[in-house]
């Protein structure tokens, strides 16, 4: 046998070992890694896809929860494991600010781990404490500049979304708040229903039973879009902070050499699970939007918010703690 019919044999061997993998794929129970506590909002997320997953797969879909470390040690879990496309990560767009915050990560955010899919994004809302005398993004700016440092603001954590948001307002408004972070986002509202941290970035769709009471004052929502769950909230870009926008969203990833194929049959999974009516009418009731995006498409997301949000911590020398 010649070279070139080596060379063709190999190929068609290699191309019917792809195809028989992806058509055995899974081959037995799965599980989505979650890198925090049992019952916030990722692992809620991540049961209802992991149902969902299951009754597609026929497989057993398990919900492991691994928290620590702002989220790392899940992540370092997931990166090690096997690549056979039966481990996944679900996580939040806080990811991404992993690796400007830590100096020593145990795995290479962006070698170590495939994007498959943004499941669903949504807003933020930026609020106020009613006692503070300004109930506009106008007013709070000009309120900041005249009393640099002694607005404060709260967040779940160094490194969480609602902490980037608030960041992200100080750098493009020019102003300069104090940061207060607490262990949760349950702490920091509770900090913020009694005015002892005016600033805060929750959730939409958690902050609104507050907002409709009177006991925190939206200034608007992050996203480029108005929420259809509060359609009278402006955005803060046209409330008057132009060009900002920022937007929580839930992702899947796998360790980094998991077949194509089976990154292309999750990742279409995934999509039937988030596009389905049951899941559109979920995630609308929690303000969130379906996207189930292609995996190229994902990763360019999560590159351009890497950039986005390492700009911003290494402009206000953010760290770890």
């Amino acid at each position: 046998m010649n070279n070139a019919a080596r060379v063709l044999l190999a190929n068609l061997l290699a191309a019917a070992t792809a195809a028989a993998w992806a058509q055995a794929y899974p081959t037995g129970q799965m599980r989505i890694v979650v890198p925090f506590a049992p019952g916030g909002s990722t692992d809620i997320m991540a049961r209802t896809v992991a149902q969902q997953l299951s009754e597609r797969f026929r497989q057993q879909v398990l919900v492991e929860n691994r928290p620590g470390a702002s989220g790392t040690i899940g992540t370092a879990f997931v990166a090690k494991s096997p690549a056979d496309g039966h481990t996944m990560l679900l996580v939040q767009s806080s990811f991404v600010s992993n690796p400007s915050l830590f100096k020593d990560l145990p795995y290479n955010q962006s070698r170590d781990l495939t994007p498959v899919t943004n499941l669903a994004t949504g807003p933020l809302n930026l609020t106020v404490h009613p006692s503070l005398p300004a109930k506009t993004v106008k007013q709070l700016i000009a309120l900041a500049r005249k009393h640099p440092g002694e607005i404060n603001y709260g967040s779940p954590g160094v490194g969480s979304i609602s902490r980037l948001a608030c960041a992200l307002f100080n750098q493009m408004a020019g102003v300069r708040m104090t940061h207060v972070p607490y262990k949760g986002s349950g702490a920091a509202i509770a900090d913020m229903l009694s005015g002892q941290v005016q600033f805060y970035a929750p959730n939409l769709f958690l902050s609104l039973p507050h907002v409709r009471a009177g006991k925190l004052h939206s200034l608007g929502v992050t996203t480029v879009q108005r929420s259809s769950i509060a359609p009278d909230l402006p955005t803060i870009a046209e409330s008057g902070l132009p060009g900002y926008e920022v937007s929580t969203w839930f992702g899947i990833f796998v360790p980094s050499g998991t077949p194509r194929g089976s990154v292309n049959q999750l990742n279409q999974a995934l999509a039937e699970i988030v596009k389905s009516r049951f899941m559109q009418e979920r995630l609308a009731r929690d303000g969130l939007t379906s996207v189930a995006s292609a995996p190229e498409e994902f990763a360019k997301e999560v590159a351009r918010d890497t950039e986005k949000y390492s700009k911003v911590i290494r402009a206000l020398g953010i760290q770890a703690q």
